[in-house]
């Protein structure tokens, strides 16, 4: 396992292990098989660590650090570009709504 639970690629400035996977990226809507590298941790803690320094570090996510509630994070991130998928943000608050539901 890679441990790396956020997806987050392994830029050319990244120092770490990576590991090679083909990933669906999508120009403007259109899905495109591509094969990228990602980061590999050691842990998941690892994983939540690196997660955290990437948002914190990168400012063009300083909005989604001060986002109000749990769907302003997922939406935030997608306009920050986090991901390139259109429906990311409404799936991120799917899984969430889920995993609430299922704690109830």
């Amino acid at each position: 396992s890679s441990y790396n639970l956020f997806g987050i690629k392994a830029s050319p400035d990244w120092q770490g292990k990576k590991v090679d996977h083909d990933t669906t990226e999508f120009i403007h809507t259109t899905p495109v098989r591509e094969r990228s590298s990602f980061r590999v941790y050691d842990s998941f803690e690892d994983s939540f660590r690196d997660y955290a320094a990437f948002l914190k570090e990168n400012s063009r996510y300083q909005k989604v650090l001060y986002s109000k509630d749990a769907k302003e994070f997922a939406q935030n991130l997608q306009q920050a570009g986090y991901a390139t998928d259109p429906l990311y943000s409404q799936k991120m608050i799917s899984v969430y709504k889920r995993m609430n539901d299922e704690k109830q």
